[in-house]
């Protein structure tokens, strides 16, 4: 993801890439400089910092923009709630956004979801990503659901029940997350990032898909977060606003 919001943000014309920050040096600089850690970054070159690494990587990104009044853009998923924490208490000191998906299209999907939620009796959701993603299911689907959930809740309308009675093979039924919605996720060579919701009512379906066939997909997204914010303190949670 580095290499590829590297490549797209410098493309636009309106960003320079200032520094890359991995163990490991990347392929392609895009003529940044490379550093092995944020000790090794000048901070007078930077203005934001956008992180898609891992979730330590999260924390230790956050601790140097708050140390170095920063801006911060996080896309990384699979925080646990301490470091969730860490990013929040960062937006006291400088601003962050900090999304499941950066996506436009992906989080319109979300916006429609939630808008036909209240119509429909039952709602399921099927997340398909690359083989090397290591967390599931994906932000981006806890992330609907909770719309879903939300829009239902507003609308008067109760928790769904699974009406399965007797599961044959554990899990079958996928992840029972917030308002009794189901997500299943699916993990394959090939894929990039792929969610289908699903809506069912008395006669009718409705499926709301959406597909990053290519990673530059988070490419506009991540331009809009990074526009958003400065030094000034600021939590901007899920890029929904900005569009």
């Amino acid at each position: 993801m580095g290499q590829i919001l590297a490549r797209g943000l410098g493309a636009l014309g309106t960003f320079t890439i200032s520094a890359l920050v991995d163990a490991r040096e990347p392929s392609e600089l895009f003529g940044a400089a490379y550093a092995a850690s944020f000790d090794a970054v000048d901070a007078s070159t930077i203005d934001v910092v956008v992180d898609f690494s891992s979730p330590d990587g999260v924390v230790a990104a956050a601790a140097w923009c708050a140390a170095n009044g920063k801006g911060l853009v996080v896309g990384t998923t699979g925080l646990s709630d301490e470091q969730r924490q860490v990013v929040e208490e960062t937006a006291t000191t400088v601003g962050v956004v900090i999304a499941a998906n950066y996506s436009v299209g992906a989080v319109l999907s979300e916006k429609f979801a939630a808008k036909a939620a209240p119509y429909f009796d039952r709602v399921e959701i099927i997340e398909l990503h690359h083989d090397k993603k290591v967390d599931a299911p994906s932000g981006t689907s806890i992330a609907a659901a909770k719309g879903i959930a939300a829009a239902r809740s507003s609308a008067g309308l109760p928790e769904m029940i699974d009406p399965t009675l007797r599961h044959t093979l554990s899990g079958a039924r996928g992840a029972d997350t917030i308002g009794g919605i189901r997500i299943h996720s699916v993990r394959l060579p090939g894929l990039v990032a792929h969610q289908e919701i699903l809506f069912g009512g008395p006669g009718e379906g409705l499926t709301i898909r959406h597909d990053s066939f290519d990673r530059l997909s988070f490419v506009q997204g991540v331009a809009l977060a990074a526009n958003a914010i400065d030094s000034s303190p600021r939590l901007i949670d899920g890029i929904e606003s900005l569009i």
